[in-house]
């Protein structure tokens, strides 16, 4: 059983093509993350801009011969919080439609949060006894997830939270690099957002997932290239996230995208992903947090996988 699934989200769509092998286990043939900033400026005009539509149509149609290629059995394509809060998200729909021939499914951030918290954990240790937390910083939106994993994992928590890296950096940031009241704004509007998030037990390391989380930690170890099997499992410190998060922030743009491990197109909205971060890490009194290479495309496959 070999399958593929997309992640439409504000500012990557994610590519996953996996298959069941002899131990059973779903393990990845090929994947693929591009910036395509899908969400430019919705969180200001609510619309879909054309040129992101162009950009993210063009990603489409190279993830619909590689699926092509590679003689997929089951496909399945979701969009996330630029497609939730924007009109103009039919077009997508269409194009996902005539290349692929399923419909794209607009994930409420209950779902998102679901796939989440079960593809965030895929390859990890489970600590069966105690609630973990799961958290993904988006363009649009972060989710935060807190359950107890098993063979049928037992969600306590999940919501799905206006603020994510690509609109707070739209709605804060107007100098580079950022201002201290820009990212003291940023801060206290995640604070605010996470007011009803649960506690977790202090000892615990929360899991961060999606692009702010991987390139932290890839900025962290200095990787070049970007290689998934080191980031998925990372543990980083609190005093270290904050040491990478400074750096990064102190940077002009154009040193940020030279920083070794930088996503360069991820640059401009790194510095609001990661105090995101932080507000959650420092809400949950952690000492560190856990980062997950996987996440919304591993547990929708794992969905598709075990259908009859």
């Amino acid at each position: 059983m070999r399958v593929a699934t997309i992640d439409i989200g504000t500012n990557t769509v994610l590519l996953l093509i996996a298959e069941r092998r002899g131990s059973g286990v779903l393990e990845a043939v090929e994947e693929h993350a591009t910036i395509t900033r899908l969400g430019e400026g919705v969180d200001r005009t609510r619309r879909l801009l054309p040129a992101a539509i162009e950009r993210t149509s063009a990603c489409l149609d190279e993830y619909g011969r590689r699926i092509r290629d590679l003689a997929v059995d089951r496909v399945a394509v979701v969009g996330t919080s630029a497609m939730r809060d924007a009109g103009g998200g039919e077009q997508v729909v269409a194009r996902v439609r005539e290349l692929l021939g399923v419909d794209a499914r607009v994930l409420s951030g209950v779902e998102e949060a679901r796939l989440t918290f079960r593809g965030a954990l895929s390859g990890l240790p489970r600590d069966e006894r105690h609630d973990v937390a799961v958290f993904d910083i988006g363009g649009g939106s972060t989710e935060v997830v807190v359950g107890r994993p098993g063979g049928t994992d037992r969600i306590t928590f999940a919501e799905s939270f206006d603020v994510g890296s690509v609109r707070l950096t739209e709605r804060h940031i107007t100098h580079d690099p950022p201002m201290q009241e820009e990212r003291l704004a940023i801060t206290s509007a995640a604070r605010k957002a996470f007011a009803s998030v649960p506690p977790v037990q202090p000892h615990l390391a929360p899991v961060g997932i999606a692009g702010t989380m991987t390139t932290l930690a890839a900025v962290s170890l200095g990787l070049v290239p970007y290689d998934g099997r080191r980031v998925h499992g990372h543990v980083m410190t609190r005093q270290e996230l904050v040491r990478v998060v400074d750096r990064l922030g102190a940077l002009a743009l154009p040193e940020r995208r030279a920083v070794a491990g930088m996503e360069p197109k991820r640059a401009d909205v790194i510095v609001a992903g990661g105090l995101i971060a932080l507000s959650l890490v420092d809400g949950w009194a952690a000492e560190a947090v856990t980062v997950s290479d996987r996440g919304v495309r591993w547990g929708l496959a794992e969905e598709i996988a075990s259908e009859g």
